[in-house]
């Protein structure tokens, strides 16, 4: 009778353990789900936020070249000096580019214009951290440095004002479509984070 005590007390303990155990893998299939969910829909959010971001940047930027354009083509100031005092106006990352430009013409160490420029550019996405420019947006504001100092008024302002048209297509794009693909984003982002949580659990 004692042999029976002790082994159904054994029993009843390796129960426990085990119905412990699986209490305990529950809760952590119930977590990776969890953290799975969030980071997907995170991802899909900050896609989102990205666009909204890019968008923004490309408002800024238009902004800039406008006020750009009026210092050279009005006040006829040299471009170091228009681009010192149209970035001196602006905080962002992309202030922080015209007054780098300026300073890199200022101080002549054997760069060109289109070398200085490019460079400050290419610098956008380490200087001040990621941006949300694509790689498109950079390489057409890399571009414009190539026009730039090196002709007389008329052509520098017919310069901005093509750059200008290139801005406003993509920023029509992106205002167009601004609802639909965050929206997207955000649901690819839920959607994709259940497919995972379906497939590994």
């Amino acid at each position: 009778a004692m042999w029976r005590l002790y082994g159904t007390a054994g029993e009843m303990s390796c129960m426990q353990m085990e119905a412990e155990r699986s209490r305990k893998v529950a809760a952590f299939k119930w977590t990776g789900a969890i953290l799975v969910l969030f980071s997907a829909g995170g991802l899909g959010i900050w896609s989102a936020m990205q666009w909204k971001g890019r968008l923004r940047m490309l408002e800024t930027l238009r902004q800039m070249i406008y006020f750009l354009k009026g210092e050279i083509t009005y006040s006829r100031a040299p471009l170091a000096e228009a681009l010192e005092r149209v970035g001196k106006r602006e905080p962002g990352p992309l202030g922080g580019l015209f007054e780098a430009a300026a300073e890199g013409i200022y101080m002549q160490e054997g760069e060109s214009l289109q070398e200085i420029w490019k460079r400050q550019v290419m610098n956008l996405n380490t200087d001040s951290g990621p941006i949300p420019l694509e790689q498109e947006d950079l390489e057409q504001l890399a571009h414009l440095g190539e026009h730039l100092g090196y002709l007389d008024v008329d052509m520098q302002e017919r310069t901005l004002k093509l750059y200008l048209e290139q801005l406003d297509i993509s920023i029509e794009y992106l205002r167009t479509n601004q609802r639909e693909k965050c929206r997207l984003y955000t649901s690819l982002g839920i959607m994709g984070g259940m497919f995972l949580v379906i497939v590994m659990y």
